[in-house]
Parts: structure tokens; sequence; C-alpha cells
């Protein structure tokens, strides 16, 4: 069944798949049990720009790694930077100490300040007054001031806060929500992506899931399942009224995971990301900030009991940890995939346009190919 150009659906709706594994429930990063995902989106004005004002095309996205309170029940974390010009906050005591400790945050490059504040605040409401306190909070970002008044710091305390408050388990809200509402991806429209992948029962049955803010890329390169779809639907058939696109921009990607990885084992989880962005056209370009983190919900409770005694973890063994890799490089692919599909045509400041991915147009091209499902 095609869909019309502006009928959004996600690529699985559309027939098309992404690798042999099959995907959790619902094909989110919340298919790791625990997980829960929370957007605040602010959409206002039209027209020109007045800085503080608007036009407003921005918001925050934040993701809870488990239903407990990770403040006081740490999971092992590891981060990768396949291009540094960009932000994720906290990365230097979880490159240190192999540890996650707060919620993860997404918003745009000129917001991670007051989101951190705001994390650390809503944490805080939450204990005594005379409690020693301390935290350093993943926030992460991308750059939305092609659609939106970056410079006018529009995101607040109360929208991190709702954000938070709002997270649930279950399907996931893709495109242009949360921190993605104002991003563009492979001169199309981009935004929030997800994705999972479920290992077999002989392989452990563990699922990985992926979220991503994916705000990069050049259009002949954007590769779906081998098949060239940025060539086949080139700007002039679908501009980019960008007047100097050179595929800087950035892309922040979460792997989450229940299997029971040590934390340099997230780290190489993080890692591969990069081999999905790969294939899907991701070149790390000079200007993009591309930033992965991973982490595992398998040895909860490492850090609660208050003893001097070693605490007994588990770990996933490396010469079957191909598996995990994989499921990381696929659940990539299609969360990019995902954002691209599900983000809708956007006019921001200046009347700027980001236009969506045409699903016709896509299903057309994967078709010629032999890949339509």
């Amino acid at each position: 069944m095609s869909a019309n150009g502006n009928e959004r659906r996600r690529a699985r709706e559309l027939g098309i798949q992404i690798g042999p594994l099959q995907t959790g429930k619902w094909n989110a990063i919340t298919d790791v049990p625990g997980v829960r995902v929370g957007h605040t989106t602010l959409i206002s004005g039209n027209g020109a720009l007045e800085v503080g004002k608007g036009p407003v095309r921005t918001g925050v996205t934040v993701i809870h790694p488990h239903e407990g309170n990770v403040g006081v029940d740490p999971i092992f974390a590891g981060y990768h930077q396949l291009n540094g010009n960009g932000e994720m906050t906290g990365v230097a005591w979880i490159e240190e100490a192999g540890l996650l400790s707060t919620p993860i945050a997404i918003t745009n490059t000129h917001s991670v300040g007051v989101v951190r504040d705001a994390m650390i605040a809503y944490e805080v409401r939450k204990r005594d007054a005379l409690e020693v306190y301390w935290s350093l909070p993943v926030v992460a970002e991308t750059y939305d001031g092609w659609l939106n008044d970056i410079n006018g710091f529009h995101v607040k305390s109360e929208h991190v806060f709702s954000a938070l408050d709002s997270a649930s388990s279950g399907p996931v809200v893709e495109g242009c929500v949360g921190g993605g509402t104002g991003m563009n991806c492979h001169d199309f429209k981009g935004g929030i992506g997800t994705s999972s992948r479920r290992l077999s029962e002989e392989a452990g049955g563990w699922t990985v899931g992926v979220l991503v803010q994916a705000n990069y890329g050049r259009r002949y390169l954007l590769s779906v399942d081998g098949v060239p779809v940025g060539r086949e639907i080139p700007i002039s058939e679908v501009p980019d009224p960008r007047t100097n696109p050179q595929g800087d921009g950035s892309i922040i990607i979460i792997v989450a995971t229940d299997a029971p990885l040590l934390p340099n084992q997230c780290k190489r989880l993080a890692q591969r990301a990069t081999v999905g962005l790969a294939r899907i056209g991701g070149n790390g370009d000079n200007g993009s900030g591309d930033l992965f983190l991973a982490f595992s919900t398998g040895n909860r409770g490492m850090e609660v009991a208050s003893t001097r005694e070693p605490s007994p973890v588990r770990w996933f063994r490396n010469n079957t940890i191909s598996d995990l890799f994989e499921a990381t490089v696929d659940a990539t692919q299609e969360a990019i995939l995902n954002a691209l599909c599900m983000a809708t045509t956007t006019t921001g400041i200046e009347e700027r346009t980001s236009h969506a991915i045409p699903l016709d147009r896509l299903q057309e091209v994967m078709q010629k190919y032999g890949r339509l499902h």
C-alpha cells in the first residue's frame, strides 16, 4: 500500500525493513524494559525573526534509563565521539567511572545550560534540604538555528520538568517533536527517531533500543538499505532552500540495552552506532557534532547498598557480543529513517522551509531497487 506525500508513516509501515532481526513490540528505545521517553515541543510565531519572540521551533527530549531513580541506582554506560563539534555534558565522569547517574536530555545548542540546571533542580526538589547532593547531568544538543529563534532561549526549566514528568514507556512520538522540532537531516526535515532490535532466544533474547536526534547530512549521500535515495530524490526535485548546505550539522545517538554489559562494552556498543550512521549516509563532517552514548540496565543495584563489600556484576561474553553490534547498527539506521519518515514539512524564521521526504517517492525508489517488502 503506497503512502501519499503528506501522510506520515514509519519505515516498516512503508514496507522498508533494515536487517533480518526482529524489532521489539514498539520498535522503539522503550522496548528496553524500564526506559521511558518524554518530550516538550515549543512551536509559536511565524515570519520575520525577532530575537526573544520567535518564531520558535524547538524543545527538549528526555530519556529515563530505568523505572527507578538512576541517581541512587546508577548503571553502566559508555561514550563515543565520532566528530566533536557538539556538546554532551557529563561524559567526563562517565568516561572516568563508567556510570550513568542521571536521565539524558537532548535539546538545541544554546539551551544546554538551562536544561542541565533544570535537571539538577528537578532532582533537588525531591530531596531533603540538608542532604548532600551533586549531579553531572547528561545533556546533548544539535543546532536548530536555521528554523528556530535559537538566541531567544525559549526552552525554560518548566519545559524540562514537563518532559521529565510526562516520560512514559510504550510508543515514542517521532519527527518534529521535543529537541528535534527544528532539525534537518540529509537536506530534508529531520528530528527524533527511534527503533529497536531483539535477539533470538538462542542468542539470549536481549533487546537493543536506539533513539536519535538527527540534524546532519548531505542529500546525495542518503542511502536506505543500500538504495541511493538521496540521488533518486535530488534537491532539484525536493528543494533545500539553504544557500550553502554542506552536510555540517549533528546527530545524537542514544543506545540502550538490557544485556548485562560492562562500561567498556557499553562504549563498544556506542561505537557501533557509527557504522549505522555511515550506512545511511553520515560522514562525520568537520562541522558536525556526532556524539553517542550507550547504557546497560543489566546490572542494577550495584551502588544502592552502603557497603565496602565488592558488588557482583554480570557481563556479556565478548565472543558473542557481535550479535548486539548488529542490533545496534540496524536499529541506528532505522531510527534515523524513522526520524525522516515521521518529520513533517516545517516553516520557521524568515519563512524558511524544510521539506519532509515524500513517502510515496521513497516507496517508489525502494521498489525500483527491489527493496520494498
